[in-house]
C-alpha cells in the first residue's frame, strides 16, 4: 500500500540546526502564526531560558549554532507556549520591582502595572503617623515600626517587595490559597526577607491578629475584578490558565474592593491608608464607595505607567 503524501500546507518544517539568531527569528514566526501578541519578545524570553543568557550575552552570541540539545528544547517550548500557556509560567519567572518572582499556575502573573501600587505603599508606609523630634524630617526619619498588610498576597510580588525595598517594615502577607502561600513564601526566602513577613491564611482581614487592630499603617491589595461576565473576553493565557479565584469576582468586579473599605478601618492606625489596585474602569466607583463610607478623611487616584487610572487610596480619619 503506498501512504499518501501529507499535504504541503500541513507539514511543519524545521529547519536544520541553526544559528541563535535564525532559530530566534523561526521562532517568532511559529509564535506569530500560532495567534501570540508579542511573538518577539516572547522568542527571545523562551530562547534565553533555553541558553541561561541575558539579552546582552544572547546578541553577543547571534551568529553562533545553537546545539541540537538546544533547538530541540527551544522547539518543545515554543509548543507548549503554542498552546496557550504564558510564556512566564514555562519558565518559571517573573520579574517584578527588580525582583525575580517564582511563578506556576498556582498563582497570577505580577503585572507591570502593580509596581505603581508597590511604589505607593513604600512611600505611604514612609510617612506613615509616627512623633518626630524637633527638626526632623518624616522625608529623612522614616518610622520605625511600620506594619503593612498584602491581602491576597499571590506570588508574593508585593509584600516581598515592599519588604525588600522597606527593611523596617513589618510584613503581613494573607492568602485564602495556601498553594498561593507556598509560593509566596518561597519568593520571600529567595530574597531573604522571610523573617520579616507573617504568613496568614484566610480570607481577607478575618486572619489578622486581633491585637492588630488599629495599628496598620497600609493595608494593601491587588484583589481579582474582573467580572465572570467578560471572562469568555479575555486572552486564553488569561482564561485558561491563571487561578481564576485571583482574577475573576462575580458584578461588576468591585465586590472585594468594597469589601475591604468596609473592614479596613478596624485595622488601620489613624492616617492609615488603604491602596488598592482596580480594573479599567472602576477607579471612580470604588473612590465613590470610600467617600460614602463616611471613615475615611481623603481619598485618591493615581494611574499607572499607561494613564490608566490604576491605585484607588484612602486615608482612615484620625
Amino acid at each position: 500500500m503506498v501512504r499518501a503524501e501529507r499535504p504541503d500546507h500541513l507539514q511543519v518544517v524545521h529547519p536544520p540546526v541553526p544559528t541563535i539568531h535564525e532559530g530566534y527569528l523561526w521562532g517568532c514566526e511559529h509564535l506569530a502564526a500560532s495567534g501570540s501578541a508579542e511573538a518577539a519578545i516572547e522568542a527571545e524570553v523562551l530562547l534565553r531560558h533555553v541558553l541561561g543568557l541575558d539579552r546582552a550575552g544572547l546578541y553577543i552570541r547571534w551568529m553562533q549554532s545553537l546545539t541540537e540539545e538546544a533547538w530541540g528544547r527551544y522547539r518543545r517550548l515554543l509548543e507548549e507556549r503554542a498552546t496557550g500557556r504564558p510564556v512566564h509560567y514555562i519558565v518559571g519567572q517573573r520579574e517584578f520591582m527588580g525582583l525575580p518572582f517564582t511563578v506556576d499556575e498556582r498563582v497570577m502573573i505580577p503585572r507591570p502595572e502593580t509596581e505603581g501600587l508597590v511604589e505607593y505603599v513604600i512611600r505611604a508606609a514612609q510617612t506613615a503617623d509616627a512623633p518626630l523630634r524637633q527638626g526632623e524630617d518624616r522625608r529623612t526619619v522614616p518610622k520605625a515600626d511600620v506594619v503593612v498588610v498584602d491581602v491576597g498576597t499571590g506570588s508574593g510580588c508585593i509584600a516581598v517587595s515592599v519588604a525588600h525595598y522597606l527593611p523596617e517594615a513589618t510584613v503581613f502577607a494573607i492568602d485564602i490559597s495556601e498553594d498561593a502561600l507556598t509560593v509566596a513564601r518561597s519568593n520571600a526566602i529567595r530574597h531573604g526577607v522571610d523573617g520579616q513577613i507573617r504568613w496568614l491564611h484566610g480570607d481577607l482581614l478575618s486572619s489578622l491578629p486581633v491585637d492588630m487592630a488599629g495599628r496598620v499603617d497600609v493595608v494593601a491589595s491587588n484583589p481579582p475584578y474582573v467580572s465572570r461576565g467578560q471572562r469568555e473576553g479575555l486572552p486564553r493565557e488569561i482564561r485558561d490558565f491563571e487561578p481564576s479565584g485571583a482574577v475573576f469576582v462575580d458584578g461588576d468586579g468591585t465586590a472585594v474592593h468594597r469589601r475591604l473599605i468596609a473592614d479596613a478601618p478596624t485595622w488601620l492606625a489613624k492616617a492609615g491608608q488603604l491602596v488598592m489596585e482596580v480594573g479599567f474602569g472602576q477607579a471612580d466607583a470604588v473612590a465613590d464607595a470610600v467617600r460614602q463610607d463616611h471613615r475615611y478623611a481623603t481619598v485618591s487616584i493615581m494611574p499607572d505607567y499607561a494613564g490608566i487610572p490604576r491605585v484607588v487610596a484612602a486615608t482612615r480619619q484620625r
